[in-house]
């Protein structure tokens, strides 16, 4: 009920990012109502979320036209990515506009980045999740173009990672991905577990397991949304988690551990 009072309460005042922040303040309210206190202010989560989604959809523009071009596959993957989401047809509008915003190739990032720091810095899952969707978007076409990895260097930068750490987050999605359609057994797929996981052979069991449950708990559903992730991308989350897992349990049997 509060999730349908906030729409339209913030549509009538502020507009789009009005209805958007209402939709979240009245998700929360009826959270609480069902069940019980707890969290973060409900005005801060919102803004952290608008602030997110923001920031995403123009990211994506930027990254799909790094290169001098959008292809089909990129907005094949934004359109997925906004029915994942389960975006109204007026959200569809702005998120597409955000995008093309993006796009422009005169728009100028840092401001954008300069707000999402100010709203969400604090908060490194949220970094992690933005850095990993991009990364993602990056290869939607089947290739990281230079560009498109200048720019991604650009924007780890701006969220306060170095090229080293940048380059082994984007080591460990490259074979994340691997481990999509579940289990796999190939020397070179147990390769690609390791690294999927940020670790090498020569690493022990124990830095193993280290590492298998930091990347679990950075996408754990209930820290992303205590952090502000919007609760549509949550499963988007958890699907990175699966992944994960599997890549995990490969090594672990592989080792007898």
């Amino acid at each position: 009920m509060f999730k349908l009072i906030g729409v339209i309460a913030g549509s009538i005042l502020y507009g789009f990012w009005g209805a958007l922040l209402g939709f979240f303040i009245g998700s929360f309210i009826d959270r609480v109502r069902a069940y019980g206190s707890g969290g973060m202010k409900p005005l801060q989560n919102a803004l952290r979320q608008a602030v997110f989604l923001e920031t995403v959809f123009i990211s994506m523009g930027k990254l799909a036209k790094a290169d001098g071009h959008v292809s089909q596959d990129e907005i094949d993957h934004v359109e997925q990515f906004m029915q994942k989401l389960g975006m109204t047809a007026e959200h569809r509008l702005r998120a597409i506009a955000l995008f093309k915003q993006g796009a422009d190739p005169a728009f100028d990032i840092a401001p954008t980045y300069a707000r999402f720091m100010s709203v969400c810095g604090h908060t490194k899952n949220l970094k992690d999740v933005l850095l990993v969707y991009l990364i993602v978007m990056a290869l939607a076409d089947g290739h990281v173009h230079p560009a498109e990895e200048a720019l991604l260097i650009d924007i780890a930068g701006r969220l306060g990672y170095g090229r080293d750490t940048f380059r082994q987050m984007m080591d460990m999605v490259l074979n994340q991905g691997h481990f999509a359609g579940g289990q796999v057994t190939t020397a070179a797929a147990l390769d690609d577990a390791y690294r999927a996981l940020g670790v090498s052979k020569e690493s022990t069991d124990a830095e193993i397991k280290r590492a298998y449950r930091k990347l679990m708990s950075q996408y754990h559903p209930d820290k992303l949304m205590g952090q502000g992730l919007p609760e549509d991308m949550i499963a988007m989350a958890t699907e990175q988690a699966k992944e994960i897992q599997v890549a995990y349990d490969m090594v672990r049997k592989s080792r007898g551990m």
